[in-house]
């Protein structure tokens, strides 16, 4: 076998999948755009689900290209279920099925200074402002972040201190965090909250990488209050996509696996997940051990899941093998998108009890279009 030295290198992006096929091109556009900072490298990527290629597919294709030696990174902005358990149980299948491969796994892209950076640039941009040349304050803008709302409060903390840096940096009148997903407060709930505050600029910030069927919802969301609140200016800022910063971020990911550096910092995405694995504490699905809206393109269904339910069924089956998130009543939650629009699908992450709490609401709603199917 070759030395380490000599081994052939490639870097694999790994990311979650999407039923939206914008949001899959969008992540080709930042595997291309990391293609340019390792141009002696092949670069591959591929999902956990719904979309091709998957991950397998990824690595199949570096292995094909004589690649020895694998730096995978997970195109994940936080530390949820999928970054700590679902990639990391693909990659160790895989490597142990591979006799000469090595694969390393770095970190997710978290609260890194040029992940910050390319937030506020997209934020300014969606103001009119030139990044490079901002203004000392921004005291008459209420500033809302959108969060992915997962079942993992650490994530979800995450986001938290996102906006708190940000309207530290950039000098908000007020900030506040609102999430798409299972946690809250939700888009629509949060807002109206908000506007309560009286601040006649909202800028409403997507902490997204890719469009998908959560961005299309969170924009069908602010359209509707901005039609009930006209002197109230409205601000949409375009999520992160590929921006240069973006692609920074991912440059740094990889290199600091190739710089042995990850190890220094003590336990890593793949030796904690090692660590729980042995001790049993890991309950791996390749796809999620964790809450699931089945509609909503960033978060999946498993294989078992699948087999329980059909198309626009209201499977409740899957939403109890996994345990039911602790919060999915909170009054100001998703139920309050409940007779929104929403499309019938997501009904199933709710429990029976509030389907029954909610049943005026839901009254011939599921029939109307939804946001995220525009």
């Amino acid at each position: 076998m070759m030395t380490k030295e000599n081994a052939k290198k490639g870097i694999m992006i790994c990311g979650h999948g999407s039923r939206d096929k914008d949001a899959e091109r969008e992540f080709g556009l930042v595997a291309a755009g990391l293609k340019k900072r390792f141009p002696n490298l092949p670069v591959e990527y591929g999902f956990l689900e719904f979309s091709a290629p998957n991950i397998h597919m990824g690595l199949n294709s570096l292995v094909k290209q004589g690649v020895e030696e694998i730096y995978a990174v997970p195109g994940m902005l936080f530390a949820a279920t999928h970054a700590k358990n679902d990639i990391p149980s693909v990659l160790t299948t895989y490597e142990e099925k591979n006799a000469n491969l090595t694969v390393t796994y770095g970190r997710e892209l978290g609260l890194q200074d040029d992940m910050i950076e390319a937030f506020q640039a997209r934020i300014y941009e969606s103001l009119g402002i030139d990044p490079e040349n901002p203004p000392s304050d921004l005291y008459d803008t209420l500033l809302v972040v959108v969060g992915r709302g997962t079942s993992d409060t650490g994530a979800n903390a995450e986001a938290a201190k996102l906006t708190r840096i940000v309207n530290e940096n950039m000098g908000f009148g007020w900030a506040d965090t609102v999430y798409s997903g299972v946690t809250y407060p939700s888009v629509g709930a949060g807002l109206e909250k908000l506007l309560k505050l009286g601040y006649k600029r909202v800028v409403i910030a997507p902490y997204f990488l890719f469009t998908g069927r959560l961005i299309k919802r969170i924009q069908g969301y602010v359209n509707k209050v901005a039609q009930e609140n006209p002197s109230i200016e409205f601000i949409q800022t375009p999520y992160l996509s590929d921006h240069n910063k973006v692609i920074d971020a991912f440059e740094n990911r990889v290199k600091e696996i190739m710089e042995g550096t990850l190890v220094a910092q003590g336990e890593t995405l793949m030796s904690s997940f090692k660590r729980r694995l042995a001790a049993g504490e890991v309950d791996v699905h390749h796809h999620h051990a964790e809450f699931v809206d089945p509609q909503d393109d960033t978060t999946g269904l498993s294989d078992s899941d699948h087999a329980h339910s059909h198309g626009h069924s209201h499977s409740h089956g899957h939403s109890h093998s996994h345990g039911v998130y602790k919060h999915i009543g909170h009054p100001e939650g998703p139920r309050t998108m409940i007779g929104e629009g929403v499309c019938c699908c997501f009904m199933g992450q709710f429990t029976e009890e509030i389907l029954l709490e909610e049943k005026d609401k839901i009254k011939g709603d599921c029939n109307k279009e939804a946001f995220a199917h525009r």
